[in-house]
């Protein structure tokens, strides 16, 4: 939902406002941009159902080590909207993001009016792209929201296209199987300005779909070229991100250095991009947190579907030994049947958010607490044992890492000695 803080009213304005049947326009959008006119960027475009923002991370932190100058557009955000567009890894600070939305702004009211809206996510990349203008960046990582062809990344024609994993997230939102999900995220392509589609090995479903729309769009200009995690060299193992984002760390490697060949770049030597991933920080994927004035530990991890909170689980239990009690927070549109099957063995408490669009109706196991996401504290959290899982959708963990008082600030450092 909207937040009311003026700095972040502008990137909200229209989608709050917007009238029953309303939707976003990337014509809007193409209006807005050509109205700003940003300076034309190398753009690495990150899409998926899943692990966008690991992939997108490890993408701007591999080009950060290279000596490149890198702005990183990700959403949602943890603990705060400036959050979303970061220079080499820290995120821009109040002032900054309030002179990005006063410029979007004014801009904005120069537009005629028309039935559909601007949309955040798309605003918050156009504000990426007016940053990294003024810092004189060399390079942008943006990352899509939830679609691919009606994502307003597919305006900004990215040179370079990360694909992870596509499954049946967004179901009757981009489509209605797997293939057509996979159609929608292939086609953010751009047919000319699109050289490379770097992917994960998909499915056997999704696979030959992301083919013959890559042939389509670009007229068999491009074929997907596919990095297998198993047999990739880079990042070694014990660089990558935790669990089943592992693979997601090595696509935005992959992606980051076929942007860099793009550019006639030199990557960085080995040794200095190991110790910048080093630095890498992921919260809400596997991060652990320590309550504050207490001596309870939290693992916070946005899984949302039963393979995600199986994974978490056995993550935690590998670390601690243990876990004493589970915070998970589903919307009905979630895996909330998968995810308490995958939690049969352990004490849950099921968390609601007050946001109005998510619906929190299925039915749960009898003897399950439950609590408001407002009535979080450090105290009840600690309350509930030394080890503690916290997982569910985004809203929740940055609601989490919020009460733990967590650093969101900075995903990497490339300055790093």
């Amino acid at each position: 939902m909207p937040s009311p803080d003026p700095i972040v009213e502008p990137f909200f304005s229209e989608w709050a406002h917007r009238r029953p049947g309303r939707t976003r326009s990337l014509d809007r959008a193409a209006a807005l941009l050509a109205a700003l006119d940003p300076a034309p960027l190398p753009v690495l475009g990150v899409v998926g159902s899943k692990g966008k923002g690991s992939t997108a991370t490890y993408a701007a932190a591999t080009l950060s080590a290279a000596g490149l100058r890198t702005v990183l557009v990700t959403g949602p955000s943890f603990r705060g909207y400036r959050e979303r567009v970061r220079v080499d890894g820290v995120s821009v600070t109040d002032d900054e993001l309030r002179a990005l939305g006063r410029t979007v702004e004014t801009a904005r009211r120069t537009l005629p009016e028309e039935e559909g809206y601007l949309a955040p996510s798309g605003l918050f990349l156009i504000a990426g792209l007016l940053h990294a203008q003024a810092v004189g960046a060399d390079v942008c990582v943006l990352e899509a929201g939830m679609g691919g062809h009606r994502d307003e990344l597919r305006l900004l024609g990215p040179q370079v296209v990360a694909l992870g994993m596509v499954f049946a997230e967004h179901v009757g939102v981009l489509g209605d199987t797997v293939a057509e999900i996979a159609r929608e995220k292939t086609r953010v392509v751009h047919p000319e300005r699109t050289r490379a589609l770097v992917t994960l090995p998909q499915s056997a479903e999704v696979a030959p779909v992301v083919d013959r729309t890559l042939t389509e769009v670009t007229r068999g200009r491009l074929t997907p070229e596919v990095v297998d995690p198993a047999a990739a060299t880079e990042p070694p193992a014990h660089l990558r991100p935790r669990g089943l984002s592992a693979a997601n760390g090595v696509l935005g490697t992959a992606a980051a250095t076929r942007v860099l060949d793009l550019m006639e770049a030199p990557p960085a030597p080995p040794a200095r991009l190991h110790r910048v991933l080093e630095t890498v920080n992921l919260p809400a994927r596997l991060s652990r947190h320590a309550v504050p004035g207490a001596t309870t530990e939290v693992v916070v991890d946005s899984a949302i579907d039963r393979v995600g909170v199986a994974a978490a689980l056995s993550h935690a239990r590998d670390l601690w030994g243990g876990v004493d009690h589970v915070l998970l927070c589903l919307p009905d549109h979630k895996d909330v049947s998968g995810a308490v099957d995958a939690l049969r063995e352990v004490p849950v408490t099921a968390v609601r958010l007050p946001e109005e669009h998510l619906r929190f109706e299925h039915a749960l196991p009898a003897h399950w607490d439950s609590v408001r996401a407002e009535d979080l504290s450090p105290a009840s959290v600690a309350a509930l044992g030394q080890r503690v899982l916290a997982l569910g959708t985004v809203y929740f963990t940055g609601r989490v890492l919020e009460v733990l008082d967590a650093p969101t600030d900075r995903l990497f450092d490339p300055h790093t000695a």
